[in-house]
């Protein structure tokens, strides 16, 4: 398929999504009629006003052709506003549609996905191509459709009085559109080099931003600068190839139009001499001429905009048609015993030589806790994303309740699992929005508080200025990390799931926190199946199993005190942390 054929074929998709609002874009159309009829009209009015008003002087004349222009352009100025409203509100209603689509396919796919790409160049797709999309979807469809309207309605004006001069003019209307060829294939290949280095603009400003302190500490702010700088002068270069391919296309444009413009006047000179065309057929073609350039300078000048907004139609519309992750379940599944079972499970990441788990089996009864220990890198975080499918098995079956995961719908699935990690996710809204997150329509108020004090986080929560209202920034940035922490344990107490993650859940905080968070999730783990990815294996001394994974194997497997009297990996890593002299 050729460039220009791909190009019109993401075209014609974009401007399918605009046929459900028919309703605007007829208006939009009859006004579009009307604008060029009335350009016309007013043309064609020239001869009758040079040759009655000034030439033959007619009275009746007088008064009769300027209140014809004056009702000319009143109904000229409601076409206006019907074309521009019109195609403003599909413009813009297509993109609202787009954006929700684009966020409504990023949340459905596979986790995999967000490994390629990073969450800021995902953003930039929301944004900026979208607002492209807008121009290319309205205002400079308007533009092509209103002007080439107007150039045809003022061509039969030109016809109508001389269609000898006209057809001279006609000659240069190859040179026109050849020319619009050539910028239409530059426009294009440099507007994908744009977009592409926004999205990578956002990425760099979004990291060296989030990281602020960091950068600060380490002094690289001049390193960082420079990356940011070598992006946007890039940006720079290439925004300026597309004004000045703009800006040479119009010159070229409008030499070829004076061109036109002088052979007129001769080809003209020549019909008047002959008595074939009087002074009002002369001004009236001039002044159509003349009301063409500026459309036809449009013409040439929107294609940057039709292109910038192809190209980004592209990236969105091959984002629509990645595929969602895999959800063809039948089982249902209303709430789940919690047997998990691994059979002889490995994962390969795509691109990966190394397995990232290789062969693990194992069995967590329902109502007991495995922890899940072993070095950084081992796989452990891999383990615990199989169970509601973040990540698929390449060998193997996980199994809940006897069957594999795979049966049951993602939905029923994922209902079954609650999940405490390191990094806790929240939102820049209320408290209680934030532990009811999730929640169908909305927590009962009372069990919503109930949850923060079986968390021990309604302490804190009453001294906030609001208290269960009270806004906690974005990500919790106005709470400190315990407290982020317990918001997350009544979140999960609150949605009650039979299945219990935690993922380093006490890692990152401080005695005192630690000691609040461990007394919360004391309260959460009681007749739930949890599986705990323990960073200080202090705390992991209760388990009713330990599973130890090295290099994304299960080495041991057992109690606590049976894994320390065995002496293997794990009696090792509980010396290492506890600095605990190893035996010679």
């Amino acid at each position: 398929m050729s460039t220009e054929t791909a190009a019109w074929t993401v075209y014609r998709r974009l401007l399918a999504r605009a046929r459900r609002y028919w309703v605007l874009l007829t208006a939009a159309a009859l006004g579009m009629v009307f604008e060029a009829g009335a350009a016309a009209a007013f043309t064609w009015m020239m001869k009758p006003m040079v040759d009655e008003t000034f030439v033959a002087q007619n009275a009746d004349m007088r008064l009769s052709i300027p209140l014809a222009i004056i009702a000319l352009f009143v109904l000229r100025g409601v076409a206006t506003f019907a074309t521009d409203f019109g195609m403003a509100r599909t413009g813009r209603s297509v993109v609202r549609d787009l954006r929700q689509d684009i966020l409504s396919k990023y949340l459905r796919l596979p986790s995999a996905r967000f490994d390629r790409e990073a969450v800021p160049a995902m953003v930039s797709r929301l944004n900026y191509d979208t607002e492209q999309v807008t121009q290319a979807s309205s205002d400079a469809l308007k533009v092509i459709l209103t002007d080439t309207l107007t150039i045809i309605a003022l061509l039969g004006v030109m016809l109508w009085y001389s269609p000898r001069v006209t057809l001279v003019m006609l000659v240069l209307a190859p040179l026109i559109a050849g020319i619009s060829t050539v910028v239409g294939r530059r426009y294009r290949r440099i507007n994908r080099g744009i977009q592409d280095g926004v999205a990578s603009m956002a990425q760099v400003a979004e990291q060296a931003l989030s990281a602020q302190q960091e950068v600060k500490i380490y002094g690289a702010q001049d390193s960082e600068q420079a990356r940011y700088r070598s992006l946007i002068d890039r940006n720079l270069g290439l925004g300026v190839k597309v004004e000045a391919t703009r800006a040479l296309a119009s010159s070229v444009v409008q030499v070829l139009a004076a061109t036109g413009l002088a052979v007129i006047l001769l080809v003209a000179g020549h019909e008047a001499a002959q008595g074939r065309m009087t002074a009002g057929s002369f001004v009236a073609l001039l002044t159509a001429m003349m009301a063409m350039l500026p459309s036809l300078k449009r013409i040439t000048n929107v294609q940057s905009l039709v292109q910038r907004g192809v190209a980004a139609a592209d990236r969105l519309f091959a984002i629509l048609d990645e595929p969602d992750e895999a959800d063809t379940g039948t089982r249902p599944l209303q709430r789940a015993r919690g047997e998990i079972g691994f059979r002889d499970v490995s994962v390969t990441y795509p691109g990966q030589e190394r397995a990232a788990l290789e062969g693990i089996s194992f069995t967590a009864a329902p109502g007991t806790v495995t922890a899940i220990v072993g070095r950084s890198g081992s796989g452990k975080s891999t383990l615990i994303r199989l169970l509601p499918r973040f990540y698929e098995a390449s060998a193997g079956q996980v199994l809940l309740d006897g069957h594999p995961v795979g049966d049951y719908r993602l939905a029923d699935l994922r209902q079954q699992v609650a999940m405490v990690g390191q990094r806790v996710m929240l939102f820049d809204d209320t408290v209680e929005a934030n532990i009811a997150y999730g929640t169908q329509a909305g927590a009962d108020p009372a069990r919503v508080r109930a949850a923060a004090a079986a968390a021990n986080a309604l302490e804190f929560i009453e001294r906030l200025p609001g208290g269960m209202q009270a806004r906690i920034g974005e990500n919790g940035g106005l709470l400190s990390g315990g407290q982020r922490q317990r918001l997350a344990i009544a979140r999960a107490i609150l949605k009650d799931a039979p299945i219990l993650i935690l993922d380093e859940a006490t890692a990152a905080l401080d005695t005192e926190s630690e000691r609040l968070v461990q007394d919360a999730l004391e309260r959460l783990i009681p007749d739930r199946t949890t599986l705990v990815i323990a960073h200080r294996l202090s705390t992991v001394e209760h388990a009713d199993q330990v599973l130890v994974l090295d290099n994304g194997r299960l080495v041991e497997q057992g109690t606590h005190a049976q894994l320390l009297a065995r002496g293997g990996l794990y009696a090792h890593l509980h010396r290492m942390q506890f600095r605990e002299p190893e035996a010679g």
